[in-house]
């Protein structure tokens, strides 16, 4: 029976939707480069893995199925990423430990056989894979109005302390947030 872990740095964690957890989130995940650089359907500039961001402890959760396709699928159907899309979910099949992968070894310590994730690249202006600086993402977030402000606040208000990203405390000091 495949051990399954789910990692997550943003709202996946308190709305975690269809996607089956067989318990709690645990706060101990490997480290990954996590920012504030994917504007979302919402309007909210959302977590994503971003090349040359700082690396945060994310979280994980084990999830209750024990089909990597239909965790990938779960996953997907939550994330809403297009069937046709095959890069917005990532996988990981664990090996035995090489010395050279980090995730795999800390999958490895969890007695984890995969590891899934949401994959989807950094997104601003409406062009994937382009990060908004900081100076960008802020102007971006005081621009919002009314409701799409309150929920890219309450997003980043949501996001667990532990995603310390290199801009939330500049968030903070300009925004307030």
């Amino acid at each position: 029976m495949m051990k399954i872990g789910c990692l997550a740095w943003g709202s996946l964690i308190w709305k975690p939707g269809d996607l089956q957890l067989a318990g709690q989130w645990h706060a101990d995940g490997p480290a990954l480069p996590v920012e504030f650089c994917r504007v979302a359907d919402g309007g909210e500039l959302s977590t994503a893995i971003c090349l040359g961001a700082n690396c945060v402890d994310v979280l994980w959760a084990r999830l209750a199925t024990s089909s990597l396709e239909e965790a990938c699928t779960q996953l997907a159907e939550r994330e809403a990423i297009p069937a046709g899309r095959h890069d917005g979910v990532g996988t990981l099949l664990v090996h035995e430990d090489d010395g050279v992968d980090g995730l795999n070894r800390w999958a490895l310590r969890q007695g984890l056989d995969a590891v899934i994730w949401t994959a989807l690249p950094p997104r601003y202006l409406n062009i994937e894979s382009r990060i908004p600086t900081a100076v960008q993402a802020i102007t971006y977030l005081d621009g919002l109005e009314a409701e799409t402000r309150a929920h890219a606040r309450d997003y980043i208000q949501q996001v667990p302390a532990q995603i310390a990203t290199g801009y939330r405390p500049l968030f903070a000091d300009k925004l307030g947030w």
